[in-house]
């Protein structure tokens, strides 16, 4: 799995942990619905780190409880 794809899942995890919708932790977040919305519907940009501390604010919870997951175990390397 890539860094993006985990990312994602972790995203959708904590919103399904939660029973938050994308909207909400938008709203919550202060990241724009259209950026969170990119993410889930067509996978085509990896959120920066800005952006995921800014979901962990929003979310109160710490950048390291966020990464703490087994998603983020075993990742591929990529190389650009």
């Amino acid at each position: 799995m890539k860094i993006g794809e985990a990312t994602l899942l972790r995203v959708q995890q904590l919103c399904a942990e939660r029973n938050i919708t994308i909207n909400k932790l938008a709203t919550l977040s202060g990241v724009n619905r259209s950026v969170i919305g990119n993410w889930i519907s067509r996978g085509i940009e990896e959120p920066s780190l800005s952006s995921i501390k800014k979901i962990c604010d929003g979310l109160e919870m710490g950048i390291v409880e966020f990464f703490d997951c087994d998603l983020f175990q075993d990742l591929e390397q990529e190389i650009n």
